[in-house]
C-alpha cells in the first residue's frame, strides 16, 4: 500500500500476544518497548484484550491514529487465542489504515530470554517450549549464535527426547510455558536446564516487530491467518449412559 512508503519520524507500533493463557499489549516507539499490560488471569483474551488496548495508549498519552503499524504473535499457540489476537490486530489495522506485523510465539520467546542470559557455551542450545497439554509441546531449537538449528514443530516429550543433542556435548535450556512440567522429567540430567515461569509476553516482540517494520515485512491483511501448526479438532461431550 502506498500509505506505508511514507514512514513516520516517530514510530509507535502496538503489540499484542494471546497465543497462550497470558493476554498482553505491548507499546513501542522506534523498537524500545515503553509500557506493556499483561494478565495471567485464564479465558480474559476475547473481554479484555481492547480494554487493554485502550488503557495501555491512555496511559502512554498516544493517541491511536500515532500508532505506525500493529504486531501480532501469529503462533503456534492456543486456537481461540490466536484467532482473537490476529482479528483484533487486522481490524486496528483496517481501520487506522497502517500496516500489519507478525511476529513468531517462539520466535519472541527466545528474544524475551536471551536478551537476560549471561554468556553461556558454545554448546548450549535454547528450546523455548509452548504447552500443547499433556506431554506434548510446539518447540524449535536455536544454537548460541542465534541461528535457528530446528524449526517449529510439534514434540511429545520425555526423559530420552534431547539424547542426540547431550550425547554430542550440548547443553540444552528448555523455557517457556511449556517448559515448566518438564522440571522432574529432568532434574537428575545435568545437560538440561528448566528456565521456569518465563511467560509468553507481548514486550518481547518490541525489536523484532521495528525490524520488520523497517524492512516493510507487512503482511497482507485480506490473507493473513494465524499460524495453527495444527489444525483446530472441534469434540462434543460423550453421552451418559440410559439417556
Amino acid at each position: 500500500m502506498t500509505q506505508y512508503l511514507n514512514m513516520m519520524s516517530t514510530n509507535y507500533i502496538l503489540s499484542i500476544d494471546t497465543a497462550t493463557p497470558s493476554c498482553s499489549v505491548s507499546l513501542a516507539c522506534q523498537g524500545k518497548h515503553m509500557a506493556t499490560i499483561v494478565s495471567e488471569e485464564p479465558n480474559v483474551h476475547a473481554s479484555h484484550l481492547t480494554l487493554f488496548i485502550d488503557r495501555l495508549l491512555k496511559q502512554q498519552n498516544v493517541a491511536m491514529q500515532e500508532l505506525s503499524a500493529v504486531a501480532v504473535s501469529q503462533g503456534p499457540g492456543s486456537y481461540t487465542g490466536l484467532r482473537i489476537g490476529a482479528s483484533t490486530a487486522k481490524g486496528l489495522c483496517y481501520a487506522l489504515d497502517i500496516p500489519l506485523i507478525a511476529n513468531g510465539t517462539l520466535e519472541g520467546l527466545y528474544e524475551g530470554f536471551i536478551h537476560h542470559q549471561t554468556a553461556r557455551s558454545s554448546q548450549t542450545l535454547w528450546c523455548p517450549m509452548i504447552d500443547a497439554r499433556r506431554r506434548e509441546v510446539y518447540t524449535c531449537i536455536y544454537d548460541n549464535r542465534g541461528d535457528l538449528l530446528e524449526p517449529t514443530h510439534a514434540l511429545i516429550v520425555d526423559q530420552h527426547t534431547f539424547d542426540v543433542f547431550v550425547e554430542q556435548g550440548h547443553r540444552l535450556v528448555l523455557f517457556g510455558p511449556g517448559a515448566d512440567k518438564f522440571v522432574d522429567t529432568f532434574k537428575d540430567n545435568p545437560s538440561i536446564e528448566i528456565g521456569v515461569n518465563f511467560p509468553s509476553l507481548a514486550q518481547y516482540q518490541d525489536a523484532l516487530s521495528y525490524k520488520r517494520y523497517q524492512r516493510r515485512q507487512f503482511e497482507d491483511l485480506a490473507y493473513f491467518e494465524p499460524f495453527y501448526l495444527k489444525d483446530f479438532v472441534a469434540t462434543t461431550p460423550k453421552k451418559l449412559p440410559f439417556l
